[in-house]
C-alpha cells in the first residue's frame, strides 16, 4: 500500500498532539521510473520526465513558501536500500524540513499557491513516509 497524504486521523492526532517549539519532518520518498500526472493535468510537462525531475520542480516551488512561512530545508539527500531493515525497500530521497512550530506548518500546508504545485509531489512519488519530530 502507498501513501501521499496524512488520513483525517493522522491529521487530528499530530494537530491536537500538544507539540511545541521546531518541529521537524523526515520524509522518506520513493520515486516513480516515470512521473505520473494523470490526478494534475495542467502540471503536466509536454513531454514524459522522470520521478526525480517532478521532484526536484516540486521542491523548486515548494521553498519560497517554505521560506516565507519561517521554515527551511535542512537537508536532502539520496537514499537508497536499508542497512537494517527490509531487504526489498528502498527510499530513493531523505529529507529533513524544519517549521518553527505547528501554527507556521499548518499556515505552510494550507497556502492556497503552494497547494498549486503539490501535483509535481503525487506526479513523482510512488510511495512516501513523513514523521514529524519534535526537536
Amino acid at each position: 500500500m502507498a501513501y501521499h497524504y496524512p488520513t483525517q486521523d493522522a491529521g487530528r492526532r499530530f494537530v491536537t498532539s500538544g507539540r511545541a517549539g521546531a518541529i521537524l519532518m523526515l520524509n522518506l520518498i520513493r520515486l516513480r521510473t516515470v512521473a505520473e500526472y494523470a490526478a494534475d493535468p495542467d502540471l503536466a510537462p509536454p513531454a514524459p520526465i522522470s520521478g526525480r525531475e517532478a521532484y526536484d520542480r516540486y521542491v523548486a516551488h515548494t521553498l519560497p513558501f517554505l521560506s516565507e512561512s519561517g521554515g527551511g530545508l535542512e537537508m536532502m539527500a539520496a537514499g537508497g536500500n536499508w542497512l537494517v531493515g527490509p531487504d526489498d525497500e528502498r527510499w530513493d530521497i531523505v529529507m529533513l524540513v524544519r517549521q518553527k512550530d505547528m501554527a507556521t506548518f499548518l499556515a505552510f500546508e494550507q497556502n492556497e499557491a503552494y497547494l498549486a504545485g503539490i501535483g509535481h509531489r503525487t506526479a513523482a512519488a510512488e510511495d512516501t513516509r513523513l514523521l514529524p519530530l519534535t526537536v
